[in-house]
């Protein structure tokens, strides 16, 4: 999934994305509601975690901006306002969750997995094709009862893969769904990466080449 994280705070912002790429997830940041927009116009995001206290341009003015865009990306607001009334309202602008500080990191992380799952058709949290198995929620894979030791970055390239359902999906896709905006849309990255997926998942090969369309697992 790839996740978008606006906080004024840079210590902050930068700690959860962090965070967010240690369990596989592709993450950009931008440090005010401006920055945020500008992002959110060239790349598309499953998650936005908004800080509703952002100067000049809010996260409250991003929100709406979303909303009003009719955008498939769902927002998680931050806030240190803890009241009845402040959640209502930011429930309101458009908001999907709504989360105070200080707060558990692993919550975070949760309720950004639960958001980004409402982007896309319901999938259960444990995929299993051609002998391979990919738990979400426990970032596990095995392949015929073998565990398999995947990167980040790998982990994320097999989980689209499966999620496609025999789909091919292609590099673009790979780039803009695994990595983040600071990737080389002219590198071979993903390229490598597939390679080196190919040979931990081992024999028989199942991560098929599909020429001018990208890579896919199995048949539809």
């Amino acid at each position: 999934m790839r996740v978008l994280v606006a906080d004024d705070e840079r210590l902050l912002a930068d700690t959860i994305a962090v965070g967010l790429r240690r369990v596989a997830m592709a993450v950009d940041v931008a440090y005010d509601g401006g920055q945020a927009i500008e992002k959110i116009q060239v790349n598309r995001y499953d998650v936005a975690v908004l800080d509703r206290d952002m100067p000049a341009e809010t996260g409250d003015d991003v929100c709406r901006w979303i909303a009003e865009h009719r955008l498939a990306t769902r927002v998680l607001l931050l806030t240190a306002a803890c009241g009845v009334y402040d959640r209502v309202e930011g429930l309101g602008l458009g908001a999907d969750d709504y989360l105070t500080k200080p707060f558990a990191f692993a919550e975070l992380v949760a309720r950004v997995q639960a958001l980004a799952r409402r982007t896309a058709p319901a999938l259960p949290p444990v995929l299993e094709r051609d002998g391979i198995v990919l738990d979400v929620a426990t970032r596990t894979a095995s392949r015929d009862g073998h565990p398999l030791a995947l990167t980040n970055k790998e982990f994320g390239v097999l989980h689209t893969l499966m999620r496609a359902q025999g789909q091919a999906v292609t590099t673009e896709d790979l780039l803009e769904q695994v990595w983040d905006e600071h990737a080389d849309p002219f590198s071979n990255v993903v390229r490598v990466t597939v390679s080196t997926l190919r040979r931990k998942l081992g024999e028989p090969q199942v991560v098929q080449t599909v020429p001018r369309a990208g890579y896919r697992i199995g048949l539809p």
